[in-house]
């Protein structure tokens, strides 16, 4: 009787262990789509609806955008098939040149750093996710008319001057992933209020 009960302890446990390492990939993947994707979306309704505009003033440009709409589709099809496999990567240089060509789109004004020599390797990636995350931020929320980003070798800083309230957004997908990736680097995430604007910043 003892071992059948031991088995059964056992049996009990492993698929206990299963159905937790299930949640955990769901959970990952679910964050990984919303980070990934979030700003891909973002900039392709930014640009579809500059090229709507351009359409009647400056054929050539709109085309442009047009062009720019089909590679970053092809790019967010590329992040899904990453996020589904469990690969991804995404670098701080990359992040920035996202972040220019997006707050280029919506007609704000970007004040990005030229170098990224002073972020040290182990928080690269990390301080790349935070420029991803607060861009994202900008382009759905702020109605900012300028945008800056600013690293040191231990913290990065995406601030806007934008009107809009976003105290409800701390709780968002975007955000949690935010802190999960941080806290892994014994680092902290803050959001603030500004008057007016926002800052979304990661500090270790």
């Amino acid at each position: 009787m003892t071992n059948v009960l031991t088995v059964s302890t056992r049996t009990t446990e492993s698929e206990q262990n299963a159905r937790l390492a299930v949640d955990d990939e769901r959970t990952r993947i679910a964050r990984d789509l919303h980070d990934l994707l979030g700003q891909s979306l973002t900039v392709i309704t930014v640009k579809a609806e500059l090229a709507q505009k351009l359409l009647t003033v400056d054929v050539e440009r709109a085309r442009a955008e047009i062009a720019d709409l089909e590679r970053i589709g092809r790019e967010a099809l590329v992040d899904v098939r990453d996020a589904v496999s469990g690969y991804r990567e995404i670098s701080l240089a990359g992040e920035l040149e996202r972040a220019r060509v997006a707050l280029t789109a919506a007609e704000i004004e970007a004040d990005l750093p030229s170098s990224t020599d002073e972020v040290p390797t182990e928080l690269r990636e990390l301080f790349a996710w935070t420029v991803r995350e607060g861009i994202t931020n900008v382009l759905r929320h702020a109605r900012a008319s300028r945008c800056e980003v600013t690293f040191t070798p231990t913290s990065a800083e995406v601030r806007d001057d934008g009107l809009a309230d976003r105290s409800s957004d701390d709780h968002g997908y975007g955000l949690a992933g935010l802190r999960e990736r941080a806290a892994e680097l014994a680092a902290t995430v803050e959001t603030r209020e500004l008057s007016p604007g926002f800052s979304l910043s990661v500090a270790r």
